[in-house]
């Protein structure tokens, strides 16, 4: 019998897929991958501050969660392209969505940030998007 899904439950296969799409890294490479295929170096080049490491992690985590797509090529050095999977794309509105949201309401972040930095507190920061 399948229980419906808890993804407060720690146990719940559910709540390791949203860790996984909530990871910055992830919703990074998401995004940059939703309109054009890329390859590894042009990936870290243009995520600022991910690691070599981080980058190889968070593909092969992507990779194997059915999200994106790794195609090498026989070429000397190989040449590896990345892109998103049908199932990628299926969640690639919904990241952008969220790219959008910190784009519009950034500094209305920004000034709650702010308020309750100089002890006006999460009440008068929550008047700030008002």
């Amino acid at each position: 019998m399948l229980l419906r899904p808890d993804p407060f439950n720690a146990r719940c296969p559910t709540r390791r897929v949203l860790d996984r799409i909530g990871d910055k890294w992830a919703v990074l490479i998401l995004i940059l991958l939703e309109h054009e295929t890329l390859r590894f170096n042009e990936l870290r080049r243009r995520i600022e501050a991910i690691s070599q490491k981080m980058l190889s992690q968070t593909l092969k985590s992507l990779e194997r969660d059915g999200l994106i797509r790794r195609e090498a090529f026989p070429t000397v050095p190989v040449t590896v392209e990345y892109s998103l999977t049908e199932l990628g794309r299926t969640l690639a509105a919904t990241v952008d969505s969220l790219r959008i949201w910190a784009e519009t309401h950034i500094g209305t972040v920004e000034e709650a940030q702010r308020r309750y930095d100089h002890g006006a507190g999460p009440d008068l920061a929550e008047t700030a998007s008002r």
